[in-house]
């Protein structure tokens, strides 16, 4: 069945706790073009390792217990990641890092970088980089608030998914746009990321091999 809802592709990652979502509610993917997962790896432990061959399972156990002994503090310590077309993509369960305007940036040299930030806790969150240059970001409910070297570049694609990007110009336009962006703000940021990449992150890519590595700094 097709549907013509440019979000509904996304609806999984937006699964509330408890309902048995396979990323839960804390976690990051990012898409590096110009990369191979081996440097992408790399960059995540900053030289340190070119990852392990494994599946999304022995990702999570190693974030999980990386939650387990830091106390969830500094996310979940591990990326996997694997190859798609032209992209790379990296999953990091229970983690926020990749959407750091400084992390998002030292990974971007000399390749583009587009990531997207679950946090039921914090701040979901949206970021594209190009070879060390944050270039438009935001926080997924708050579309209107971009920054960046050049906040307006995805403002067409922006458009397209019905998101507001002038700032409300009162209480009533405050309350309406919370209230339009409070459930729909994850499908949207992933539903952008694909616009910016020609890659929907679907659920059947948690059945990718890929390599697994830790996240220096974290």
């Amino acid at each position: 069945m097709t549907t013509s809802d440019p979000l509904a592709p996304f609806q999984w990652l937006n699964l509330p706790e408890g309902s048995g979502g396979a990323l839960s509610v804390i976690f990051s993917v990012a898409f590096f073009r110009g990369l191979d997962p081996a440097e992408v790896t790399r960059r995540f432990s900053r030289g340190d390792s070119s990852g392990q061959e494994s599946d999304f399972r022995g990702l999570e156990d190693k974030a999980y217990e990386f939650v387990l002994e830091t106390d969830g503090g500094l996310g979940g310590g591990y990326v996997g990641v694997f190859k798609t077309g032209e992209w790379c993509v990296a999953i990091e369960p229970h983690g926020w890092m990749v959407t750091s305007h400084a992390v998002v940036t030292e990974l971007s040299q000399g390749c583009e970088v587009v990531a997207v930030t679950r946090h039921d806790y914090a701040d979901h969150s949206f970021a594209y980089a190009i070879d060390g240059t944050f270039v438009t970001g935001y926080q997924l409910r708050h579309p209107y608030e971009r920054y960046g070297s050049d906040p307006d570049r995805l403002n067409g694609f922006i458009r397209e998914l019905s998101m507001r990007l002038d700032m409300p110009e009162d209480e009533a336009a405050w309350d309406a746009a919370w209230e339009d962006n409070y459930d729909t703000a994850v499908p949207r940021g992933f539903a952008l990321a694909a616009k910016v990449t020609g890659v929907p992150f679907r659920p059947d890519m948690l059945d990718h091999p890929m390599l697994v590595g830790p996240i220096v700094g974290a």
